[in-house]
């Protein structure tokens, strides 16, 4: 295993590691948060959809009679 680190540099192999993955979190951060599902800032934007078509309870002079 040291042989490899004498073939690379251990600070550039392993800063271009934590900057590789930093962009891929970053990438997937931003894939999830354009889906509808997973936006966690926004939230589900069909939900208001849903609530609207939703009938209204009737009231308690109505039950009552």
């Amino acid at each position: 295993m040291w042989r490899i680190w004498m073939i690379f540099d251990p600070r550039r192999t392993l800063v271009a590691l934590f900057t590789f993955l930093f962009i891929l979190a970053l990438l997937i951060h931003f894939i999830l948060l354009s889906t509808d599902r997973f936006n966690w800032l926004e939230g589900p934007t069909g939900a208001a959809g849903a609530v609207s078509q939703m009938s209204a309870l009737p009231s308690n002079d109505v039950l009552r009679s």
